[in-house]
């Protein structure tokens, strides 16, 4: 809403409504309760998810054109191709051809990577984890931490010597409690049920520490799905890293 065009446009108005007397005055009252309302709802559309230090991601297309199954109308029934994406510019990087891959996968220019079916498999850029894109590459002191605790509640990075022994080599489908995957998927429904508080922690290629949170797979990140057909994937998350090289990791007061 352009507030300064409503304002004068309404102050006009209210010249006149004024002159109508007590008449007036009740159309004032409700004029005013109407600006009040706008005024409320343009507050109410306010991203919760900003904390003002943290970069938020809304609806970053996957692959939309591949499908799992036949005859999907607009798609195509094949693998969805990787994309990476690169912290520090925000940059998304697609892997569709062998030029794509000999250019990008094994290199320390991205951070994290969408895989497999409907991009739904993030991986950490690591040399050592087998089903990452940058196996065996030059990103051999990455790593990454799941924490069982709310994004804004994980300040601190834990000790290198955790992330030294850590186990997680991918996010994905959590199959089971103790898995370190960011979403439930139901085989009834063949829908996607993102996890509350699991806040994954990295140790970049650059060494610096990092927090991510995945959000929703499906456009405007609604709080609920219920229908197969609703758009995917279409990501939210949010992520925040400390560039001084610290282990802060505080993004709220």
């Amino acid at each position: 809403m352009n507030m300064m065009r409503t304002r004068d446009v309404i102050i006009n108005e209210l010249k006149f409504i004024v002159a109508l007397g007590k008449f007036g005055r009740c159309l004032l009252g409700a004029v005013v309760l109407f600006m009040v309302q706008a005024c409320g709802k343009d507050d109410d559309a306010t991203p919760v998810l900003e904390d003002g230090r943290s970069i938020v991601i809304y609806d970053l297309p996957g692959d939309t054109e591949a499908s799992m199954g036949e005859d999907v109308d607009g798609k195509e029934q094949r693998d969805a191709y990787t994309f990476l994406f690169r912290f520090r510019d925000q940059r998304q990087i697609w892997i569709k051809t062998q030029e794509d891959s000999l250019k990008w996968l094994k290199t320390l220019d991205w951070d994290i990577a969408f895989t497999r079916e409907y991009n739904s498999e993030v991986h950490i850029n690591n040399a050592q984890h087998q089903r990452s894109p940058g196996f065996d590459g030059p990103a051999t002191n990455t790593a990454v931490l799941m924490i069982n605790q709310p994004y804004e509640a994980v300040t601190t990075a834990p000790s290198d010597e955790e992330f030294d022994k850590s186990d997680v080599d991918r996010i994905g489908w959590a199959f089971s409690e103790s898995s370190s995957g960011w979403f439930r998927y139901s085989l009834d429904t063949h829908l996607m049920q993102p996890l509350p508080n699991r806040t994954y922690v990295i140790r970049l290629p650059d060494g610096k520490y990092a927090k991510l949170q995945l959000i929703n797979a499906y456009k405007g990140n609604p709080p609920v799905v219920t229908n197969m057909n609703w758009p995917a994937p279409y990501f939210t998350f949010r992520y925040y890293v400390q560039v001084d090289g610290s282990k802060n990791l505080r993004t709220s007061e």
